[in-house]
């Protein structure tokens, strides 16, 4: 399991300084959907400069226009990038198209997908699949708990999110999830650091079991 860094709701510097404590320990490096919107690619450009060892990815969470947005980010020097799973199938087949064409990864985010939605999502082999519970769910919604249903036989690569923190790192790991999206568990921690070590220690001491 990998280890990707979300950094949101903060200045570019501030998410810099930050990724900056947690570099040894994360995989990727996500480009938070705030700093997208607050300050446009040039938040892409700064991570890629900055980390250009790490898998940059540019959460867009695009639902429309699907070559214009993906092509914004790869030009920046993002790896990756997300289209929302609940956009139109077009949507996320261009998105696929565009991500192909440039030699970088697409991740699907799965929030607010039902069960059609996701089978057409699973024939996309070169994806990777973002189970997610959002921020607002966490926060203001009912208590849900983040499951990874992939059907036996996926070759697709899983992300999972959604305030994962210490304590509920055993559970999502139980799902064997390629890549651990953790957000303010470490940037908000008190020592960044030392948290990104924690959590990257205690998923070694899980992938050795």
């Amino acid at each position: 399991m990998q280890i990707q860094l979300a950094i949101d709701r903060l200045s570019i510097q501030e998410g810099i300084e930050i990724a900056e404590k947690a570099r040894k320990h994360a995989d990727w490096i996500e480009v938070g959907t705030s700093l997208i919107k607050e300050y446009g690619m040039e938040s892409v450009r700064r991570f890629k400069e900055a980390f250009p060892e790490k898998v940059i990815l540019a959460d867009m969470k695009t639902m429309d226009n699907a070559i214009y947005e993906m092509n914004l980010c790869f030009q920046a020097g993002a790896d990756a990038a997300t289209v929302m799973g609940a956009a139109p199938f077009a949507t996320v087949e261009q998105c696929m198209a565009a991500a192909d064409k440039a030699g970088k990864k697409l991740v699907i985010d799965l929030l607010g997908t039902d069960e059609e939605e996701k089978k057409k999502l699973y024939t996309l082999e070169n994806a990777i699949l973002c189970f997610h519970i959002s921020k607002d769910q966490q926060e203001h919604g009912k208590p849900e708990q983040l499951v990874i249903h992939k059907p036996a036989g996926l070759q697709q690569k899983t992300a999972a999110a959604g305030g994962i923190s210490m304590e509920t790192l055993d559970e999502i790991a139980a799902y064997s999830p390629d890549i651990l999206i953790i957000g303010s568990a470490i940037t908000k921690a008190e020592d960044p650091e030392q948290a990104a070590a924690a959590f990257a220690e205690k998923i070694k001491q899980k992938e050795r079991i």
